[in-house]
């Protein structure tokens, strides 16, 4: 059943998705998580659910409280409250509700885990796996060449995996350094594309025939790839490694921004770059490179201390 077939089934809810996505421009995804949150509140709420627009701070603050007792993830547990403050605010706005009752509802903090990244050294040997690895006789000889350009693209410009697999040909002409990506939101940026990446990208071009509007990346088959092929090829590229870390899309994004923040580029440039779009989502990377830079200062400055640079060679 798709999330349009779900939100039928509660015309409130059905209009709310249809106002994401037309005015708000809501990915798929996005849409999908915010109906099923609102349909667990509901089913949580079962016989006792007095209709959305009677439904009071208490009972919300009951959900947050079972919720905090079988002890889900505080993400898990933001992103079902973060569907319900956009519910509920699009309900003040069209005046179903004088005020959203989530406004006395107070979250878990979230915990931002350090991002995983890999360092040069891995990168590296990622990105000379596809030419390496020997060919299936099934497969097109273009086959590693994409393989080999998509690894190039998201190490060259930290897209997102939905970002990448929508892409077409024609989002990079030739002659250009920049990279057309649509964001979420829709929003528009150019992205600048490294010369190995622009590499890869012509030669698999030239060999699959790829060009104009058709899809950049394609199956076998001639086809868009989907996100679940390509964390499928980056698991099989995995197997021919010697990368201790599980491999993601995601983490390739967060290994273009620790490396170019490693090596002193701007923040808000960073950012930018990433499609943030605010700084603080982009300020957890400066976690990661903080444990460098103490490391070089300890190691470099004459008054930093014995002791300090002692630590810092044990560590």
């Amino acid at each position: 059943m798709t999330v349009w077939e779900k939100a039928a089934e509660d015309p409130v809810v059905a209009h709310f998705i249809r106002y994401m996505m037309a005015e708000r421009s809501a990915s798929r995804l996005t849409l999908s998580a915010y109906e099923r949150s609102l349909r667990q509140f509901r089913e949580w709420m079962g016989k006792r659910f007095p209709g959305w627009t009677e439904c009071a701070t208490e009972h919300f603050r009951g959900w947050l409280y079972e919720a905090m007792e079988e002890q889900l993830k505080s993400s898990t547990i933001r992103l079902r409250f973060a569907a319900l403050r956009s519910f509920y605010n699009y309900l003040v706005r069209f005046g179903e509700v004088p005020v959203s009752p989530l406004a006395g509802v107070s979250l878990p903090k979230a915990r931002h885990p350090l991002p995983v990244h890999l360092n040069l050294q891995q990168m590296n040997e990622l990105l000379s796996i596809p030419l390496r690895v020997p060919l299936d006789k099934k497969c097109p000889a273009w086959l590693p060449y994409r393989d080999a350009a998509i690894l190039e693209l998201f190490y060259s410009c930290g897209v997102r995996l939905s970002e990448l697999v929508s892409l077409n040909a024609n989002a990079l002409q030739d002659g250009e350094e920049c990279l057309r990506v649509v964001g979420k939101g829709r929003k528009v940026r150019l992205v600048p594309v490294g010369d190995y990446a622009r590499s890869a990208i012509r030669r698999y071009c030239e060999m699959s025939g790829v060009s104009g509007v058709s899809p950049l990346f394609i199956s076998r088959l001639k086809r868009r790839m989907t996100g679940r092929a390509i964390q499928l090829m980056l698991e099989k590229y995995l197997r021919y490694s010697n990368i201790p870390v599980h491999i993601s899309p995601h983490k390739l994004r967060h290994t273009f921004a620790t490396h170019l923040l490693d090596a002193g580029a701007d923040l808000r440039a960073v950012q930018e770059l990433l499609g943030h779009a605010s700084l603080s989502t982009t300020q957890i990377y400066t976690h990661v490179t903080k444990s460098r830079m103490k490391a070089v200062y300890r190691s470099a400055h004459p008054r930093a201390g014995v002791a300090s640079r002692r630590k810092s060679d044990n560590n």
